[in-house]
């Protein structure tokens, strides 16, 4: 059975840090991109960060460059997001989902990515 279970949110002050964890299992994860993704209410989902299978490739997108970094560690089937500097605009349930290898690409296409956790919330307070 595939699960992917996001842990580490919480609530945190602007200026704060956060590292979130997305632990895989039912499937051969070091095959699969990660990406991670967050929702505020009323909001659309968007694409966060993405690394590719073999953690060579890193995207992260504008709005958290310079602040946030995504990594994963294989032997642990497990992809992380570190977050620091963080705003209240980063209030947001976060999600990590898995996209196969070949589907992988850097940019903010969510198209691929078939396997979702169920999310965490993280919030901010100014």
């Amino acid at each position: 059975q595939v699960r992917m279970v996001e842990s580490g949110g919480g609530f945190v002050q602007a200026g704060g840090s956060l590292r979130l964890s997305c632990a895989a299992s039912g499937f051969t994860f070091s095959g699969y991109g990660v990406g991670w993704f967050r929702q505020a209410p009323g909001t659309e989902r968007e694409f966060v960060a993405a690394v590719s299978p073999n953690g060579g490739t890193l995207w992260h997108a504008d709005s958290v460059k310079g602040r946030f970094s995504i990594s994963r560690d294989n032997a642990r089937n497990t992809a992380y997001l570190q977050m620091n500097s963080l705003k209240p605009e980063d209030t947001a349930v976060y999600y990590c989902a898995a996209v196969p290898g070949y589907k992988f690409r850097v940019g903010g296409s969510m198209s691929g990515y078939d396997w979702w956790g169920q999310g965490t919330q993280v919030t901010v307070s100014s």
